[in-house]
Formats: C-alpha cells, sequence, structure tokens
C-alpha cells in the first residue's frame, strides 16, 4: 500500500536552513511550519536523514530540535520490504553507472541519499533538496540525478514552501 504523495526532506536543506537563512533565533517560524506541514502529512523525512542530523553537536540548535520537538514518526523508516527493493534499485543504478569514482559509490553507499530516493521510488512522495543536477558529475552521485533516471519528482525548498502555501510574515516586538 502505497501512502500519499508528500515532500521529503533531505539533510542538507535543514542543514543550510539553519546555518543560513532560516536560523532558528532569525526564522522560529520556519521551524514551525515544518511541524505544521507535517501534522498535516504535507511532508516528512527518514529515518536514515534524523541519523545524520543526530551526527551533530549536542548543543547544535538543529540537533536539539530533531530530538526534542520533532515527533519521532516525522522521520519514516527505512526497514519496508517496498523501501528496500527500491533501494535495491537505486544501487544497482549505482554500481552500473562506471562514471562514478569507487570513492564516490562508497560515500553514496554509507549515506541516506539512495534511501531517501528509494522513498520516492516506493511511495512517490517528492524529494526536497538543495542539489543540483549534475548528470557528469564523478566524485558525487547527486540526487537529482537519481530522481531523474527513476521518474522521482524533487524540487529545492522554496518550491516546496511556494506549494505548501507557507508564509513569513514580520511581526514587530518594538
Amino acid at each position: 500500500m502505497t501512502s500519499p504523495a508528500r515532500f521529503l526532506i533531505d539533510s542538507d536543506v535543514l542543514i543550510t536552513a539553519k546555518n543560513r537563512y532560516y536560523a532558528f533565533a532569525i526564522c522560529p517560524g520556519f521551524w514551525e511550519s515544518l511541524l505544521h506541514a507535517y501534522d498535516c502529512e504535507l511532508l516528512s523525512s527518514i529515518d536514515r536523514v534524523k541519523n545524520e542530523l543526530l551526527n551533530g553537536s549536542p548543543d547544535d540548535d538543529l540537533v536539539k530540535w530533531v530530538h526534542d520537538t520533532v515527533p519521532a514518526r516525522f522521520f519514516e523508516r527505512s526497514s519496508g520490504e517496498d523501501v528496500i527493493d527500491a533501494f535495491k534499485e537505486v544501487m544497482l543504478w549505482v554500481k552500473l553507472h562506471s562514471q562514478f569514482t569507487e570513492a564516490a559509490k562508497a560515500n553514496f553507499a554509507s549515506g541516506a541519499d539512495g534511501w531517501l530516493v528509494a522513498h520516492g521510488i516506493a511511495y512517490g512522495h517528492i524529494i526536497v533538496t538543495n542539489e543540483q543536477p549534475e548528470p557528469y558529475s564523478k566524485k558525487k552521485i547527486k540526487i537529482p540525478d537519481l530522481c531523474t533516471a527513476f521518474s522521482v519528482s524533487f524540487q529545492d525548498s522554496f518550491e516546496m514552501l511556494r506549494n505548501i502555501g507557507i508564509q513569513f510574515h514580520f511581526l514587530p516586538q518594538h
């Protein structure tokens, strides 16, 4: 059984948002909007992304947010048969593409990106990533290129915010 299409967020979206334009101290509304969209069943992420995020320093705002605020079910499990089968397809695709270095393939196999795309294949989720397509890359396997190869939709965080209908408004404090 497939779940309804939703946005599935990559770790780079959250890390970049925290480090740059949506820092917790500057734009708490961004983080609140993600949780609201999750409550509305519009977005989530996966367990492998959660593991990447929790590798940060315990005093990091993003690590604290994931650990203390985000519901555990926000991160979909990658143990389902459909996801595992899709991941095998992704890994076969990677193996058969000799353009990638062995280091790129090994790095990819140990990360969350393949699992994220596998969820997209299995459940029709739209992958949200800041990565840009780079079909001739040798040193990194890019999420958009995998999505294209497997007909999985993808977009960046700004497109996702527009599509969900999230807007941020200034509220003067003084």
